[in-house]
């Protein structure tokens, strides 16, 4: 992961921490997720630790439409001159501050309280200025890498593959305390088809948005152990 920076910044309310990855690109940088409006200040020292200032900011692209992935978004394209890149199927919570627009899970209570407490102005609300689908190549804002589509967790969720076989993921996976499959999923038949795509790519690194990078290999034995058997063919007698 030499060529990946983790960017860990705090959650409103000291809720936990959100990772945010920056990535050097030829002529400069990608910061795939932007962490929420609560830890703008502390994004804001990490990015000028890593060299990273308006101009050089080629392109930020979001793993999905939740508040404490994209909050900082908005601010980020005005500052810096940054593209904003997601998938499509998700853009509808960037431009609309909602984080339910296109989930079929979350109670009325829970969508009422989340924009109390994690609040998404119009400021911080925009539209992407790039959609990004699976197999898009990244060669084109100087990096070596290309767009995994990874669905379950929200219907637009896609995930970033390093040549070096490193896998941004946002929020199929997390580790917190050790690898596992996300709980909070909206299809977990989408969830399957997405974790059955991971066993397919030549993973080194799993990165995830919560919890610390952990190595593909041991994981992915895991979840094949844990995938039952397909049925077997019927005998001919």
């Amino acid at each position: 992961m030499s060529d990946v920076r983790i960017l860990s910044v705090p959650i409103l309310f000291r809720w936990g921490r959100v990772n945010c990855y920056l990535l050097e690109a030829a002529g400069g940088f990608i910061l795939v997720d932007t962490g929420g409006r609560g830890g703008r200040s502390a994004l804001d020292c990490e990015l000028a630790k890593a060299g990273c200032a308006p101009g050089n900011l080629r392109l930020v692209i979001l793993t999905h439409g939740d508040f404490d992935h994209i909050g900082n978004a908005a601010y980020l394209r005005d500052k810096y001159g940054a593209g904003l890149a997601m998938g499509r199927d998700d853009a509808g919570m960037a431009e609309r501050g909602d984080m339910f627009w296109n989930r079929s899970s979350g109670s009325a209570l829970l969508r009422s309280i989340v924009p109390i407490l994690f609040g998404f102005p119009k400021t911080s609300r925009f539209t992407p200025s790039l959609y990004l689908e699976h197999g898009d190549l990244l060669s084109e804002y100087g990096l070596e890498a290309r767009v995994v589509s990874l669905p379950g967790h929200s219907r637009g969720s896609i995930g970033v593959l390093t040549a070096a076989g490193d896998l941004i993921c946002g929020d199929l996976l997390v580790n917190s305390g050790e690898p596992a499959v996300n709980s909070i999923m909206d299809d977990p038949a989408a969830c399957r088809a997405s974790l059955s795509r991971l066993l397919a790519l030549d993973l080194v690194t799993v990165c995830p948005g919560h919890g610390k990078p952990f190595p593909a290999v041991p994981f992915l034995a895991q979840l094949c152990s844990a995938a039952p058997e397909p049925p077997s063919s019927p005998r001919r007698e």
